[in-house]
This record gives C-alpha cells, structure tokens and sequence, in this order.
C-alpha cells in the first residue's frame, strides 16, 4: 500500500446510497477495497453514527469507526463519493461521504486537511462541478502531502 492516504480507486463520482448508513456501506466498502480495513470495520462506523453524528457541515459527512474498532485498521486511508442528490443525514443535506480510517491516530491529521478543504466554499464548489475521479483527486491533492 502506498503512503497516500487517499487514491484514485477509492473515489466514487456518484454513489448509489440514498440513505445514511447506506452511506456509510458505501463509503466503508471502498476502504475495505483499499485494503486498509477489515469488513468488520464498516459495523464501527455504524455504531459511531448511531452515537454522535458525523456530519461536518458545507454538504460533508465524514463517518469513522469507534476506538473499539481500532483493530479492524490495517492502514491509514480515505474514501470519498459524492451523491447527485442530497442525502438526508439526521436533517441535514450530505453530498459528499469522506470514510476515515486513521491507523496509530493518523486520523486527526487528514481529518484537519479535509476540514480545511471544506471551509472554503470555493472548493466545495468545484467538487460538486467536477467531471471525474481525476479532477476530485487534484482538487483532493493535499490530504495526501505530509
């Protein structure tokens, strides 16, 4: 697995999910694609949102598992989709599920990039625009530096 945290297979430009925790699947799925979680990790990101919600604001969700889940991570990764139509997440508008999974607390680190990126209104502009995986992989670029 490379240092990067998230890669070109780990974007869907326009997931199926038209619930919450079929969100969350979704998004739990690509990371056990990736190789960076156990199956058993996708239940840990339910139980996480069944106890605090994971929504960030500006159309974001980014749903993780719980500390009990730590195990089920073999690797620090992202998964990002994105949704034509909004998702309701507890009476908020989702379009974009970025699943975490941070190996050794890696999460907190991409956690504050993605924040970064998704305080600026421009940028979440141009997510919603963007045409491919390709181009939500540049506009994404910086959750991989170190």
């Amino acid at each position: 697995m490379s240092e990067n945290v998230l890669s070109l297979g780990s974007i869907c430009v326009t997931g199926t999910a038209t619930s919450r925790d079929d969100a969350i699947r979704e998004a739990g799925r690509a990371l056990v694609a990736a190789g960076a979680v156990t199956p058993e990790y996708v239940d840990y990101m339910l139980e996480r949102e069944a106890s605090v919600s994971t929504y960030m604001g500006n159309y974001l969700a980014i749903p993780h598992g719980t500390n009990e889940g730590k195990e089920t991570i073999l690797a620090s990764a992202l998964s990002f989709v994105r949704y034509p139509s909004p998702i309701d997440w507890d009476g908020n508008e989702v379009r974009f599920v970025v699943g975490i999974a941070g190996k050794e607390n890696g999460h907190l680190d991409i956690l504050s990039k993605i924040a970064i990126i998704f305080s600026d209104e421009d940028e979440v502009a141009k997510l919603l625009d963007a045409d491919s995986a390709e181009e939500i992989f540049a506009l994404l670029g910086d959750v991989n530096e170190s």
